[in-house]
């Protein structure tokens, strides 16, 4: 009796799933013969699924089913088509998005311990009184301290519906009792630029980390403030930067270019084609323009540095970027899940399709891409590369030779400095020791710095990391028999280790531009951006 049950869900099921196969929309009233082998082949997998959920020896997983089927058929399509279920989507989503709901803090973990790096200017935090260098303990009377906490669950507490209340215990220095903090959760903005400062009295750099529904108005303003500051030429810092929102690269783009350059274009097999061109009247449509890109610079990032290139707009300088031209279109389940799925191809103005070779499947041989550039040596030896004729191009107003073939060949190369950072700093930054070490320097420091430095440009000039607290890191790396082989080696590091602990104690007690500012005085690639705009370069 229980089988005769099973079967007749099971006849139910594939009802079900012929009517599912019946709602699949086509593009003419009458189906094509592809279009009635995809019903088939729909109704197949439908039947497939109710047998197995229905017959099968162990209980199953009916979604995970579902999701695994998913993520293998698009697994044989190309490296870019992907599953994301609802929590994946809306992690994924949320940095393009701008903003997040929380208390608006940025914070560090020292040991096990939520330290408040900074409160977000006018955000909920800082409204109620959180300082900076407050210790977080606690949440809703749980402890989130002493008790070896993730970091992703102290953020799941501390975020929360826009409206609602974040109970908080704080530590604070010199207070022995423990404060509360009644924070009401607001919306918290999540900025893509993360650098904009002055790099010489007439050479502005801003830096950004993608491409979000908020990047283009956040680039403009940047571009406004380094403008009042005297700002003639312009260094566009994309290197890691993966991408985002096309129409964010189409926007950004504008700003540089002239009305009715071509900026990129699509095409796709069922999809209408699209062209984006500059609307004009930029904010930046005058002085000279420098891209700076590397290996992890990707889709959007490679969509503005393509433009300016082909334009003939400005100099692109680093190494050649990741090489994603495929177009992904976002399609939402009703569960919260999401396909982002490949529907066309970017070209640059002059015709160069953006999206280096793969092969459908093979998504762990493209996934090894960069480390077999490093292999074959095209990271750190230009001449290592070499282009077929057939993947030359030519700009649209100078006719200079660019190429094709994936990815955005820089005009001038600058390899990777490999030797940069000692192995010993390497090791030490991988233990943290150098992130802890900064800080608990500045909880101990934050007062003394404050009155000591009341601006970056002294800060910049006169601060020097103690050779105490820098030996105390070496000491701390020997322990865990971590140490120089040479006096060479323990040169160097020592110079690593004053460069980034100058930065990261800059980034406390102002922002990230004033990290940038310190790190990027020894950046290769930025000092030949900067060697580009002073000697005055033509295109």
């Amino acid at each position: 009796m229980i089988f005769g049950r099973k079967i007749t869900c099971v006849a139910l099921l594939l009802c079900l799933a012929a009517s599912a196969a019946a709602q699949v929309r086509f593009s003419n009233q009458k189906a094509s013969a592809g279009e009635m082998e995809l019903r088939a082949n729909i109704s197949k997998m439908v039947n497939a699924s109710a047998m197995i959920y229905q017959l099968y020896v162990d209980s199953v997983d009916s979604k995970k089913m579902v999701e695994d089927a998913i993520n293998g058929i698009l697994s044989k399509l190309d490296p870019h088509s992907a599953y994301t279920n609802a929590v994946e989507t809306k992690r994924f989503t949320e940095p393009l998005e701008g903003s997040f709901e929380g208390i608006g803090v940025q914070f560090n973990m020292l040991e096990d311990t939520l330290i408040v790096i900074q409160p977000v200017p006018k955000g909920p935090s800082e409204k109620v009184g959180i300082l900076a260098g407050d210790r977080i303990i606690s949440v809703a009377d749980t402890a989130i301290a002493g008790v070896k906490m993730s970091r992703e669950e102290i953020m799941r507490r501390l975020r929360g519906p826009k409206g609602s209340t974040a109970h908080l215990g704080v530590l604070r220095s010199g207070i022995k009792d423990t404060l509360k903090f009644d924070v009401v959760r607001d919306k918290i903005p999540v900025n893509s630029v993360d650098a904009a400062y002055m790099i010489t009295p007439s050479i502005g750099l801003i830096r950004f980390n993608n491409f979000a529904q908020t990047t283009h108005d956040e680039v403009v303003q940047a571009i406004g403030k380094l403008k009042e500051k005297g700002m003639k030429d312009l260094i566009v810092d994309l290197q890691q930067n993966g991408g985002g929102y096309l129409q964010a690269a189409a926007d950004i783009a504008s700003e540089f270019l002239q009305k009715g350059d071509m900026i990129v274009y699509t095409k796709g097999r069922r999809v209408p084609d699209q062209e984006f061109r500059s609307t004009g009247g930029g904010a930046f449509s005058e002085g000279k323009v420098v891209v700076l890109v590397d290996d992890y610079s990707a889709s959007a990032a490679e969509i503005l540095s393509g433009a300016i290139q082909d334009q003939d707009r400005g100099l692109v300088v680093g190494r050649r970027t990741f090489g994603k031209g495929l177009v992904q279109r976002p399609l939402d389940m009703p569960d919260g899940s999401m396909i982002r799925l490949t529907v066309a191809r970017y070209y640059t103005p002059s015709g160069r399709c953006i999206q280096k070779p793969y092969v459908k499947g093979k998504q762990r041989e493209y996934a090894l891409d960069i480390i077999n550039r490093y292999n074959r040596g095209e990271l750190t030896n230009e001449d290592s590369i070499h282009f077929p004729d057939s993947l030359r191009y030519q700009t649209l107003r100078k006719q200079r030779t660019v190429y094709g073939g994936g990815g955005i060949m820089p005009d001038y190369f600058v390899p990777l400095d490999s030797t940069r950072f000692s192995k010993t700093y390497r090791q030490l930054s991988a233990k943290n020791l150098i992130l802890n070490t900064s800080l608990k320097y500045m909880d101990k420091h934050r007062k003394k710095l404050t009155k000591a430095y009341p601006t970056f440009e002294k800060f910049k000039a006169e601060f020097k990391v103690p050779k105490d607290v820098i030996d105390g890191i070496l000491s701390e790396g020997e322990k865990q028999e971590i140490k120089p082989k040479d006096e060479a080696e323990k040169t160097r590091t020592i110079e690593n280790i004053q460069l980034i602990m100058k930065g990261l104690i800059a980034r406390d007690l102002w922002d990230m531009s004033e990290y940038y500012a310190i790190i990027y005085e020894e950046d290769e690639v930025v000092k030949k951006a900067v060697e580009l705009l002073t000697s005055n370069y033509e295109l």
